[in-house]
C-alpha cells in the first residue's frame, strides 16, 4: 500500500471529508470518489516533475520554504476555511497548462462538476504537498531521496491499479487534442478505490 496515498487518505476522513463536501456543495460520495481520483493525480504529477534533478531541488526547496506539514495538524480547519489561493498557485506550478483536463477527469470520475473538481484539487494541493514535507522532514531527505519516495509511490499505484494508472498518465501527458478517453476511469470509483476498496 501507498504510505503517503495511506497517510492522506486517513487525513481526508470523518470531519475533514464533511468539511470538504461542505465547501464543494457535493455529498459525501462525490467528495470521496473526487479525492480518489484527485489524489493519486497530484501525486503522480508531482513525481513527473521531480524525476530530473532541477525539478527534485525545486519541489524540495518549496517544501522546506513552505511545507513543513504543520497543515496536517488541522486538515478539517483548513478544508472548512475553503481558502484555495495557496492551491491555485501549486496547480499552476505543477500542473501547468494541463489544470483543466485534470479537474475534468476529476469531474468525469466522481460526478462533481468541473468547477468544484477544479476547487477540490486547489484544496487538496496543500495538503499533499503538506503530507511531503513532513515525510521529507521525518526522513532527513535530499532532494534525490524525495523524488525517489514520490517514484514509489508511483510504481505502487501502478501495480495495484494499472488500468486507471494508464489513464491518469494520460491525462497527465495530453497534448490538448480531447482524445481521452475517460470512460474506464469513470465506471469505477477511481484508483484510491481499488487501493482502498
Amino acid at each position: 500500500m501507498s504510505s503517503i496515498l495511506e497517510g492522506l487518505m486517513g487525513q481526508l476522513e470523518g470531519s475533514a471529508l464533511e468539511g470538504l463536501s461542505r465547501q464543494l456543495g457535493a455529498d459525501r460520495k462525490q467528495t470521496q470518489a473526487g479525492v480518489a481520483a484527485a489524489l493519486p493525480m497530484l501525486l503522480g504529477a508531482l513525481s513527473r516533475n521531480s524525476q530530473d534533478s532541477s525539478g527534485a531541488e525545486s519541489l524540495g526547496a518549496a517544501l522546506d520554504r513552505d511545507h513543513d506539514g504543520s497543515i496536517l495538524d488541522n486538515v478539517g480547519g483548513f478544508l472548512g476555511q475553503g481558502d484555495t489561493s495557496v492551491g491555485a498557485g501549486i496547480l499552476k506550478h505543477v500542473l501547468g497548462s494541463k489544470q483543466n483536463r485534470v479537474a475534468s477527469g476529476v469531474s468525469q470520475t466522481s460526478g462533481l462538476d468541473s468547477a468544484s473538481a477544479a476547487k477540490m484539487l486547489a484544496l487538496l494541493a496543500p495538503v499533499v504537498l503538506g503530507s511531503l514535507g513532513k515525510a521529507k522532514r521525518q526522513g532527513n531527505m535530499n532532494s534525490s531521496a524525495l523524488a525517489g519516495m514520490l517514484g514509489q509511490e508511483r510504481q505502487d499505484l501502478e501495480t495495484k491499479a494499472p488500468a486507471e494508472f494508464g489513464i491518469m498518465n494520460k491525462l497527465l501527458d495530453a497534448d490538448g487534442d480531447g482524445d481521452i478517453d475517460l470512460g474506464d476511469l469513470a465506471k469505477g470509483a477511481g484508483l484510491l478505490g481499488k487501493l482502498f476498496g
